[in-house]
C-alpha cells in the first residue's frame, strides 16, 4: 500500500482522484470505481503498489507493438483492478477481481526494484504494464519506469487510454510505447459496453503523440455492436488525422466473459476494416489474431515492399534498414527499426 499520486484533498475527508477520468470523489473508508483505490481518513492509497497478479516474458508482437523494437520480448506485470468493466474482457479474472471481493487484493509482494531486476534477469528489453489497466497502478508503474529508464530498459503501457492527462504527462519522462484501445467510436458503445467515455481516449491517442510517445492503436471488431463500415471509417479518418504513422491493428472478437452469445469476427470483416485503414490513408494497418493471411506484416506504403513477415507473434523477415526501406530508401516509422 502506498498513497496515491495525483488526488486532492476535500472537506469532510472526502478525496478526488485524479489518475483516470472518472475523477472519482471517494469519501472516507470508500473505493474508486476501479476497486483498488481507497480513502483512508481522508488520504487515498493504492492498494495494488507492490502487488503483482501476473508477470510473463511476451514477444512485444503481444502487446501489440509491431514498430517497436521487433523481435524483442517485454517482461509483462498487471495488478488486479481496472477502471473499465468492459464486457468482453479477457482478463476479467483479474479485472473484476476487486468489484466481486470489494477490498480484497490478490497477488505476489513486488517492489518497483524487483521488477526490473527480474527483467534484466530475462534478458528483457522492455516492460510492459499491461493484461488490466497501468492507470490503476500507475505509482508502481512509475516508480519502475524511473528505474527502468536508468538502467536502459524501455517502457510500455497497454492501456484503456482514459487516464488523465495529468497523468499520462506525468509518467511520460519514463514512458517509451502505447498501445491505446480505441475500441469504438461511439459514446453509447463505451458506456454500455465499457463503462467509460470515448472523448478522453481521443484526447489522450493525440496527447501521447504530442509528448513524443510511440503509439499504436488496436481495435477489436464486436459483430453487431461497433463492426459497420461508417463507425470503422470515422475510426481510420481519425488515427489519420492524427498521424497516418500510427500503426491501427484490428483484432478479431471471440465470444467471453459477458458476450458469449455473438460470433466471432468474420474475417471478412477484417479485411474490409484493413482495406477502410488503407484507403483513409494509414500507412500501417495490421489484422490481428488470424495469422498466415500475409496481412500481419509490416509493408513500405511507397514502394510497396515486404519490410517484416510475421506469423503471429514470430517475425520471419526484418529487411528494415537504419529505419528505412532497401528498395526506396523511403523512412519506415518506429522504434528501434
Amino acid at each position: 500500500m502506498k498513497e496515491a499520486m495525483l488526488y486532492e484533498r476535500l472537506s469532510d475527508n472526502r478525496v478526488t482522484c485524479n489518475l483516470c477520468n472518472h475523477r472519482c470523489t471517494i469519501k472516507d473508508g470508500g473505493y474508486g470505481i476501479c476497486g483498488v483505490r481507497q480513502n483512508i481518513d481522508g488520504c487515498l492509497f493504492s492498494l495494488v503498489y507492490d502487488r503483482i497478479v501476473a508477470s510473463h516474458i511476451d514477444p512485444i508482437e503481444k502487446k501489440p507493438l509491431f514498430q517497436f523494437n521487433p523481435c524483442c520480448m517485454a517482461y509483462s506485470i498487471a495488478t488486479v483492478g481496472c477502471n473499465f468493466t468492459c464486457r468482453h474482457c479477457q482478463n476479467f479474472d483479474i479485472s473484476q477481481l476487486p468489484r466481486q471481493k470489494k477490498g480484497y487484493i490478490a497477488g505476489e509482494k513486488t517492489s518497483p526494484e524487483e521488477i526490473v531486476k527480474e527483467a534484466e534477469r530475462s534478458g528483457c528489453k522492455s516492460i510492459a504494464y499491461t493484461y488490466t489497466e497501468p492507470t490503476i497502478f500507475f505509482e508502481l508503474a512509475y516508480d519502475t519506469a524511473k528505474i527502468a529508464c536508468q538502467k536502459g530498459i524501455k517502457n510500455i503501457f497497454v492501456s484503456n487510454g482514459f487516464m488523465t492527462p495529468e497523468a499520462l504527462s506525468e509518467i511520460s519522462p519514463y514512458l517509451d510505447g502505447i498501445n491505446i484501445d480505441l475500441k469504438g467510436f461511439t459514446d453509447s458503445f463505451y458506456k454500455e459496453i465499457c463503462g467509460g467515455r470515448l472523448k478522453p481516449v481521443l484526447e489522450n491517442i493525440k496527447l501521447a503523440k504530442e509528448l513524443g510517445i510511440w503509439v499504436e492503436v488496436t481495435t477489436l471488431i464486436i459483430p453487431t455492436l461497433n463492426d459497420t463500415k461508417e463507425e470503422l471509417q470515422q475510426i481510420a479518418e481519425f488515427i489519420r488525422d492524427v498521424d497516418k504513422d500510427i500503426p491501427w491493428h484490428i483484432s478479431q472478437f471471440y465470444p467471453t466473459y459477458k458476450l458469449t452469445t455473438l460470433p466471432r469476427t468474420p474475417v471478412e470483416t477484417l479485411h474490409m476494416a484493413r482495406e477502410i485503414g488503407i484507403e483513409a490513408g494509414l500507412h500501417y494497418v495490421f489484422e490481428g489474431n488470424v495469422p498466415g493471411r500475409g496481412n500481419e506484416n509490416t509493408y513500405c506504403y511507397k514502394c510497396g515492399e515486404l519490410l517484416i513477415e510475421r506469423w503471429g507473434y514470430s517475425i520471419f523477415k526484418n529487411i528494415i534498414e537504419d529505419g528505412h526501406c532497401p528498395s526506396c530508401k523511403n523512412s519506415v516509422a518506429g522504434v528501434g527499426l
